[in-house]
């Protein structure tokens, strides 16, 4: 588990880390020379029962909010640092916001530099700290008055850390998808390039592949570490460190996220509920915000707001977030809104769905919680449903939901989504396009009555849906006897090919056309001039039923013509031996504009075959 740090600056939270741990956190030259905190720094502590908790060290000044942020994201307690001397600043009210908004509950209180003060001033700062927590979920967090000069307090704080550690459910479970955001980069001679960070979820393993979220770079993990100790992987709620292969340390700037799955992606556009606190200001979609998500920033402007509406009746409200970059998020996720000028904290969020539909947001008042499977099962029946025909990957709806991929599966059959390959798509949406196919064949077989069925391939046109969705409705509708598939055709159960009279005559005159000079019938723009529009689909009908042979793109023969002049070829010509197309027309008796067409047509049934020095029997 991770313990972060938080408070204004100078109130000596790199000292109480050093006390606690032995390590000096402030690791930079300009760190060293200011005498402030400027950057992340991290240490292991040694609790009893517990283990090892990692402890992210954060700046304290307000020109390094932003690093704070990305500190803070990911913990699961916070040790909230006051001085003794000066109590309660503003950065102690920011950061104390902060936790709030990223929804971090567990905490302990450590009043620092006690060796400064008396216990009159201390008795007073005591009151200070409770009046400050009052309303907020550090309400019941021990107060530890402590001196990192002195020593004093410090084993009352590593024990009311240990009682808070205790407390601290298990992360989620190792069968979740692999994130961790990248808060550190740098390079290691021998090693290459080394990212460090605390695990959100799922686990990863030494020799690994991952991917390098913004982007899409594939690249292996050559060594894990906890804290300076090799090991085989890590696992959520871990500070991690990873050696990666493939990849300069440019390229994963903090803000970046490792993750393993390749259905996480990206987005410029998130659902979420928000809370704004400042109630001094106005929102509109004009108001340009910095989001912070993870170790990432953004900057934002929302939509979905009441035009006008000031943000004291902005509580809880349903919006879509607009990102100039694109960030990585997932449901359940938090995230800090702050103003860019003046800099400041004015509120949060959660995210609802990463990955928003086009359709207008709901206006809904509930909250979804990371932990709250009721509302992720809603979430996911509603994203399902919104989704339509077209369906939703399944490697998203881990993602969209906050759900780990088993508990995706096992929602998946309670709510009786279908899943087909890759694609979920619900029951009310299979029984659309259901009906939606049976229209499609039913009108394309009245417009075309004389052909044997409808195109297969035309029908997934028509219906505008994926295939395997497509493939389910179909089976359906052939299992509940309504349609039959033969071949590349659907067709109406039982449904075939009927003449009406005039239909039957025509077609009768066709034949005998087509009959009456049987080796040079006419072509079928001739006959079409003679028999009208119908023409084709007729010749189409006589073909099926063999009464005719499509020879030539433009030409049909009678059956019985065809059959003659193979028999006269077989009888004529000697095997063994080339004929030339003049020798074949004086067999045949037909001209050059009839000959060669029924020569290739002959090529293609395999009754001749054509060299270089003429025509072969086989």
């Amino acid at each position: 588990m991770i313990l972060g740090t938080a408070g204004h600056i100078d109130h000596g939270k790199t000292a109480l880390v050093r006390a606690l741990t032995g390590v000096d956190t402030d690791r930079l030259p300009e760190e060293k020379k200011r005498g402030i905190t400027i950057d992340l720094g991290f240490a292991p502590l040694q609790v009893d029962e517990v283990g090892t908790i990692g402890i992210v060290d954060v700046p304290g000044h307000e020109a390094f909010v932003r690093t704070m942020l990305a500190g803070a994201s990911g913990i699961d307690i916070a040790l909230l640092v006051i001085a003794a001397d000066e109590g309660v600043m503003p950065q102690t009210r920011e950061h104390l916001e902060i936790l709030s908004l990223l929804g971090v509950t567990r905490g302990v209180i450590a009043l620092t530099k006690r060796d400064l003060v008396d216990a009159e001033w201390l008795a007073l700062q005591l009151d200070d700290v409770s009046a400050l927590v009052a309303d907020t979920p550090l309400a019941s967090a021990s107060v530890v008055p402590v001196s990192a000069k002195t020593g004093e307090g410090i084993d009352n704080l590593r024990r009311a850390i240990g009682g808070v550690a205790r407390q601290v459910p298990m992360r989620r479970e190792s069968d979740d998808l692999f994130r961790m955001p990248v808060d550190r980069a740098f390079t290691v001679k021998g090693t290459g390039t080394v990212v460090t960070g605390t695990v959100w979820s799922g686990e990863i393993k030494r020799d690994a592949h991952v991917i390098i979220r913004p982007g899409s770079r594939v690249v292996r993990v050559r060594g894990v570490e906890h804290h300076g100790q090799a090991a085989n992987g890590a696992r959520a709620g871990e500070r991690t460190a990873l050696a990666l292969v493939g990849v300069e340390v440019d390229d994963v700037p903090r803000g970046s996220v490792v993750v393993s799955d390749p259905g996480w992606r990206e987005t410029n556009e998130i659902e979420a509920m928000i809370r704004v606190n400042a109630t001094d200001l106005r929102l509109t979609s004009r108001t340009r915000l910095h989001v912070h998500l993870g170790t990432s920033e953004s900057t934002g402007r929302l939509s979905g707001l009441p035009d006008g509406t000031a943000t004291r009746q902005v509580v809880d409200h349903r919006v879509r977030i607009h990102l100039v970059a694109p960030i990585l998020a997932r449901a359940g996720d938090r995230f800090v809104l702050r103003l860019p000028s003046p800099a400041r904290t004015i509120g949060g969020g959660v995210v609802i769905d990463p990955y928003p539909d086009s359709r207008k947001i709901a206006r809904r008042s509930r909250q979804p919680n990371r932990t709250d499977h009721t509302a992720a099962s809603s979430t996911l029946a509603s994203i399902i449903e919104r989704a339509g025909a077209a369906g939703v990957e399944l490697s998203a709806l881990p993602i969209r939901t906050g759900l780990t991929p088993g508990e995706v599966v096992r929602q998946l059959a309670l709510i009786g989504a279908m899943t087909s390959g890759t694609v979920v798509v619900s029951e009310n949406s299979i029984s659309d396009v259901s009906r939606r196919i049976e229209a499609a064949v039913i009108a394309e077989i009245a417009n075309h009555s004389l052909d044997p069925g409808v195109s297969l391939q035309g029908v997934r046109s028509s219906v505008g849906a994926p295939a395997s969705v497509v493939e389910i409705a179909l089976g359906r509708l052939v299992e509940a006897g309504r349609l039959e598939v033969s071949g590349s055709l659907v067709r109406p159960a039982g449904w075939k090919p009927q003449l009406g009279e005039r239909e039957g005559a025509v077609s009768e005159a066709i034949l005998q056309g087509i009959c009456k000079h049987p080796f040079e019938p006419p072509s079928v723009a001739e006959l079409s001039q003679t028999f009208g529009i119908s023409t084709v689909p007729l010749l189409r009908k006589l073909e099926r039923d063999g009464l005719i042979e499509r020879v030539s793109e433009d030409r049909y023969y009678s059956a019985g013509a065809v059959r003659g002049m193979v028999e006269l070829m077989t009888s004529k010509l000697e095997r063994g031996r080339a004929y030339s197309p003049g020798e074949l027309r004086g067999v045949l008796g037909v001209s050059r504009k009839y000959l060669i067409p029924f020569l290739e047509f002959c090529d293609r049934r395999g009754i001749t075959e054509r060299k270089q020095d003429g025509r072969w029997m086989r």
